[in-house]
């Protein structure tokens, strides 16, 4: 993962160009992630296809899942 600080973003905001995500950091330390949309969104649908499996595997499990437990962090 590409490592830059939040002044370089800053100055190089109008000419970056993500091939992964970006660790932004501030004074030394880790403090946002930069990635393109479409791999945000592959990520976020991957998570809520991760969930559905493990909501799917628990119903398996038990009789009846309610929708607070389904969809409880």
């Amino acid at each position: 993962m590409q490592t830059e600080t939040l002044s370089y973003v800053k100055e190089h905001a109008n000419h970056l160009e993500l091939d992964g995500p970006l660790l932004i950091t501030q004074k030394g330390n880790a403090r946002f992630v930069l990635q393109n949309v479409e791999d945000y969104e592959y990520q976020q649908e991957s998570l809520a296809l991760l969930k559905l499996l493990v909501i799917s595997d628990l119903s398996a499990k038990e009789d009846i899942l309610s929708f607070d437990q389904a969809f409880a962090d």
